[in-house]
């Protein structure tokens, strides 16, 4: 992701007010509302089209390719020459035109490139978002994670309208277009919401930028570093079976004939917030190798419980949804707190673009397209048998840990930082 930073010379107040403060999280909890309102679902909308499960699969592949295509959309343009304000309100005013067209097709091809063209669209306001926030704080570390928090709670809040509030107007809910068309409404809300945001002017004006530079390039000196290069290899690894949950979590546990699974599923975005919380405490105690390993553990044991859950053992799968908050916040954002402390100010915007295009592109792009494949070889009947889909993530993501586990070494200097954060010398 692309980052604004503000100019060390800033006359901003050093604390930042509450007026600022409900302005950004409320740009944070549309942004991720829009997100989570029609992400989660559209597997389920997708199966009840008729789509096969490769195109489902091909379906959220958009959202991995957006990922890839942001990056220089934000570096190359929008960085350069538009105040992000108003780039983002156009953009999200694009997009929910997009969603709502979207949501009036049936056919496969036609969906897949709607998707595309509004994947491209939105993962570049979830940069360009986080800029305006950067660029209006002078204590991010400690003001950006109170105002990011509210991105999870939007997130929340669309599972739970989804159930509670659009499901009380149809049945079977989240095999409908309700969602997609409740997102684009929101979107539509948003771009109006963000011609109100402080003004942001493009902090790249005059400064020259290049592909390489926004592809990470620069950050490949730090692969001549072992341990750097195991995590960026096991990344790129781990990413793949993590997108079996995002493409397919919320088919398989409506299939299994759980109920309400939308809003259930933001139980797992409620311990994202705990384990986030107590994220700092764990950093200091285990450091990057166990916080990984944990984070990775947290997969292989998800998928396991996901492969033998059922409504007789629903312990099993409400289990399997909690976990998220360890599998996200110990392994991504441990990930990218490592990536901070192992590259230096030159080159660690390139370092974070590199691990994001590793991870959320290229890894989650492939995962995203196994699954699909995966899938609908799997298909019995009217369902699946996800006993047998989900073993196979299960699998990759243990072989994955145990190589970690083997080969990943702490560098001197990582170690060092964590114990000079613990209070040492």
């Amino acid at each position: 992701m692309i980052f604004f930073q503000a100019p060390s010379n800033d006359l901003r107040p050093r604390f930042m007010t509450t007026i600022l403060y409900a302005r950004l999280s409320t740009l944070m909890f549309l942004q991720f509302f829009v997100w989570g309102a029609w992400f989660v679902t559209l597997g389920t909308y997708l199966n009840a089209l008729g789509f096969a499960a490769t195109d489902i699969g091909l379906a959220y592949l958009t959202n991995n390719l957006g990922a890839i295509i942001a990056p220089f959309f934000v570096g190359m343009i929008a960085d350069r020459f538009f105040a992000s304000e108003r780039v983002v309100a156009l953009l999200h005013l694009g997009g929910a035109a997009v969603l709502l067209y979207a949501s009036t097709l049936s056919d496969p091809g036609a969906i897949i490139v709607a998707l595309l063209v509004y994947n491209s669209a939105y993962m570049s306001t979830l940069a360009l978002a986080n800029g305006i926030g950067f660029a209006h704080m002078t204590m991010p570390d400690e003001q950006f994670p109170r105002v990011r928090v509210w991105g999870t709670i939007g997130w929340i809040a669309a599972g739970l309208a989804i159930t509670f509030v659009l499901g009380n107007r149809t049945t079977n809910v989240e095999a409908s277009d309700l969602p997609m068309k409740m997102a684009a409404v929101c979107s539509a809300l948003l771009g109006l919401y963000c011609f109100t945001l402080p003004h942001t002017p493009p902090a790249g004006r005059g400064v020259r930028t290049t592909l390489a530079d926004i592809a990470g390039v620069q950050a490949l000196s730090l692969l001549k570093d072992r341990a750097f290069a195991v995590f960026a290899a096991s990344s790129l690894l781990i990413s793949i079976p993590l997108a079996f949950y995002y493409s397919f979590a919320n088919l398989y546990l409506n299939e299994t004939g759980m109920t309400g699974v939308a809003a259930k599923m933001t139980l797992g975005q409620a311990s994202e917030v705990l384990f986030m919380v107590a994220m700092p405490f764990c950093f200091r105690r285990l450091g990057v190798k166990w916080m990984l390993l944990v984070g990775m553990l947290a997969w292989v044991v998800r998928y396991g419980f996901f492969a033998y859950g059922s409504l007789d053992l629903v312990g099993f799968l409400y289990l399997g949804i909690l976990l998220h908050g360890v599998c996200y916040d110990f392994f991504f954002v441990t990930g990218q707190i490592y990536v901070d402390q192992r590259a230096g100010p030159r080159i660690r915007a390139s370092a974070q673009g590199l691990i994001a295009l590793l991870t959320y592109g290229a890894g989650m792009a492939i995962g995203t397209y196994l699954a699909g494949y995966v899938v609908e070889m799997n298909v019995v009947g009217d369902g699946h048998d996800w006993q047998s889909i989900w073993l196979l993530p299960c699998s990759f993501a243990a072989v994955v840990t145990v190589v970690f586990t083997a080969v990943f070494r702490e560098s001197p200097t990582a170690t060092k930082t964590r114990t000079l954060m613990e209070g040492g010398v």
